[in-house]
């Protein structure tokens, strides 16, 4: 059974996360306190946000990135995509990261080759800003949709590698 520590970065709270069984290590940890806690270890089950045009920017998404339209019934089945590593990762409400002020949030999309998918992109008219450095979690890109929301394209490598 695995288990482990870790120290919250601005809190300094010590975490414990404890599984408890092996048949389903991801859904339940002990807290600081020794309680046990469920967790939504099985992943993210839908990113909603605002959008001027929402049918006009859901097909972009479907044409350009392979999201799939919502579906329009409860009978059909909702986008899948393969399982992988993921980064939940609030960030400082004056930070630049996303670019513009005003921006909430930023999605990173995981991609299985970055050369391959900015190539896709830029034949089809979209500017793509591809990060020159490497890092140890792999390859970036960075675009936005046609609203400017920031979409950030990752080919993982290291630990994070599916």
């Amino acid at each position: 059974m695995q288990t482990g520590a870790f120290r919250t970065p601005k809190s300094g709270i010590v975490s414990r996360f404890e599984p408890r069984s092996p048949a389903a290590p991801d859904i339940a940890y002990m807290d600081w306190a020794g309680h046990h806690r469920d967790r939504v270890g099985l992943g993210i089950g839908g990113f909603f946000f605002r959008a001027k045009e929402p049918d006009a920017l859901a097909r972009w998404y479907a044409d350009h990135l392979g999201v799939a339209l919502p579906p329009e019934s409860y009978d059909q089945r909702s986008w899948e995509q393969q399982q992988g590593a993921t980064v939940f990762a609030p960030f400082a409400a004056d930070s630049d990261y996303f670019g513009r002020a005003d921006q909430p949030w930023m999605i990173n999309f995981r991609v299985r080759d970055l050369q391959a998918m900015v190539a896709q992109l830029t034949a089809a008219g979209i500017a793509v800003e591809v990060d020159t450095e490497h890092y140890p979690n792999g390859w970036f890109a960075r675009l936005a949709d046609p609203e400017g929301n920031p979409i950030q394209l990752w080919q993982a490598e290291g630990a994070d590698r599916d």
